[in-house]
């Protein structure tokens, strides 16, 4: 049985990709049925699995060892290749596009293949390739200097990630001095980071002039395939999000104050629920591991084979170590059939959180592996997050297995973190539209949007005058904005689409199931707000929705809360 150490890696020969690709356009162009350009769509499928595979294995080996010279060095090279290939890709959306045989081939692979390619070819042309390429190897550069973090805390040096536990102590000095520490590291790097942003911005700005867009904030819309919905409705999400969901955690904040037994609640004291400690995973890592093949064997037959599946094969790296890149992702292995999940275990709640988000997203893409049509596999990002988020919820039973008789202090702080997370993450969405509208701020300008966007949206929030936070520097944290622009009110907008499906589980747990598992297996035939009539679930562009969760919500945590 083949494991992921057994996987291997073959740079493309871009050179021999591009006369097979052009080769087969030239086919597709001249193909006289329907029939004959399905089949070569295949052919090119083919080609695209194998370029996204090697791809995957570099990008996964690359984060888990950032001192890997070799998988370093051709993480720089892909840096180069990608948008070479994305040029490959978009001579065959402008090929599939004019095709005579499209309402056939829309019968048959479906519309949303048609709206994807649109937003492709309108996403590039070869005169920004170059450009293209600046902006992959910035992005590189603020990854490799995120995971260079050594910092030295209580004799010891860590990584950003193994601070984690620091951060929840019960000990407020201990809190402060562990949260002042991770941002004593930005801070420290404050002119790097600042740079690195200023030339982000200035590229993709010119990117999206050069495209004929007025500013970057157009392009990044058609780059994140937002189908169906616009800027005024994300605006009218966020309204909603100000002011049904900031009042209730402005109560949350002023509870969690009591709880903990201080006068203030400062930045350093949010992480800390409960005045004896918060919930923790009460094992090892390998325990953790051990319980969570149970609980998904418990929770569904396709569970239960999938999380076997990712064992078997070694497709979990979970704990954090020096040198590995920080955060969490899942990503897919199309050769392979095989979903990876990395992240930074640390011995905290958020280690959880992890096996259930991460695998939420694995679990998705094992369903729909099959689908035949690699712009399927996944589909557009809101989307995919609500597989990771409502997975988070579906497995509620199943927490006394990693926290025990806190079990229900876990489920209570997890819907709260949930509801406190909205506003966060609107914010982010809001800062990147304002940015990206105005590219030729100055740091400082962004860092004071920033800090207006704080007062909006994170009224509770005091930093004790720590002097890089007070002046707006929190976001440079925040790796999506620099890696993927506007990828954030996903979270936010599946976020409310998991409320439901938890609100819906508490009801009739089997129906919510179904739908969620109808939705894994659809993967990303069709756009965001299909899949929600798909599966059931209400917009959350509605007006009322958000407001119909904070009342089921309000409700639930005064019935629940723990003691």
């Amino acid at each position: 049985m083949l494991t992921f150490e057994d996987y291997e890696y073959a740079r493309p020969n871009l050179e021999e990709l591009s006369k097979q690709f052009h080769s087969l356009l030239s086919e597709f162009r001249t193909a006289g049925s329907f029939e004959d350009q399905s089949a070569i769509i295949e052919q090119i499928n083919k080609l695209t699995r194998n370029y996204s595979t090697q791809e995957n294995i570099m990008y996964i080996r690359s984060s888990i060892d950032t001192n890997d010279t070799f998988y370093q060095q051709e993480r720089d090279i892909f840096d180069e290749m990608g948008p070479q290939f994305q040029a490959l890709q978009s001579e065959y959306y402008k090929a599939l596009l004019a095709t005579p045989f499209r309402k056939d081939l829309e019968s048959k692979w479906g519309l949303q293949l048609f709206a994807l390619a649109e937003n492709a070819v309108n996403a590039y042309s070869d005169e920004v390739q170059p450009l293209l390429q600046q902006e992959n190897k910035l992005i590189s550069e603020y990854a490799k200097l995120v995971a260079s973090a050594q910092i030295e805390f209580q004799g010891e040096i860590l990584t950003l990630a193994q601070l984690g536990p620091y951060k929840e102590s019960l000990d407020r000095a201990v809190r402060k001095e562990a949260m002042s520490a991770s941002a004593d590291f930005f801070a420290s790097h404050e002119s790097q980071f600042d740079d690195i942003f200023d030339q982000l911005v200035n590229v993709r700005h010119q990117i999206a002039v050069a495209l004929g867009y007025k500013n970057f904030t157009e392009l990044g819309y058609v780059r994140m395939d937002r189908i169906g919905y616009d800027v005024q409705m994300v605006e009218g999400f966020r309204k909603q999000i100000r002011e049904s969901i900031v009042p209730l955690t402005v109560e949350i904040r002023e509870a969690q104050a009591g709880r903990i037994g201080v006068s203030e609640l400062m930045f350093y004291d949010e992480p800390l629920h409960y005045k004896d400690g918060n919930p923790q995973p009460k094992g090892s890592p390998e325990w953790i591991i051990s319980n969570g093949q149970k609980m998904y064997q418990e929770l569904s037959r396709e569970t239960g084979r999938f999380f076997d599946y990712m064992n078997r094969k070694n497709l979990l790296d979970l704990v954090a170590k020096k040198g590995k890149e920080a955060g969490g992702y899942c990503t897919f292995i199309e050769d392979y059939d095989s979903p990876f999940i990395f992240s930074n275990f640390n011995g905290t709640s958020g280690d959880i959180d992890v096996l259930t988000h991460e695998a939420g997203h694995a679990f998705q893409v094992y369903s729909s592996r099959t689908i035949g049509i690699p712009e399927y596999i996944w589909p557009t990002s809101e989307a995919a997050e609500i597989h990771s988020m409502s997975m988070e919820f579906f497995t509620w039973s199943w927490m006394d297995y990693f926290f025990g008789e806190h079990a229900d202090r876990y489920r209570y702080t997890h819907l709260i973190e949930g509801v406190l997370f909205l506003p966060y993450g609107v914010a982010v969405d809001e800062f990147q539209h304002r940015i990206y509208e105005q590219p030729e701020l100055t740091p400082a300008e962004r860092k004071a949007i920033w800090t207006e966007l704080e007062n909006t949206y994170l009224p509770s929030r005091d930093y004790d005058g720590h002097p890089y936070l007070e002046q707006g520097g929190f976001w440079q944290r925040q790796g999506h904005i620099y890696e993927v622009p506007f990828y954030y009110i996903d979270y936010t907008l599946a976020q409310i689409c998991a409320f439901q499906f938890w609100k819906r589980s508490l009801d009739n747990f089997d129906s919510a199931w179904a739908d969620y598992v109808t939705l894994c297996k659809l993967g990303g035939s069709k756009s965001f707000l299909e899949l929600l009539k798909e599966a059931h679930l209400q917009s959350p562009f509605e007006d009322g929705t958000v407001q119909d969760i904070v009342d089921s919500i309000k409700h639930w945590l005064s019935e629940n809360e723990p003691t």
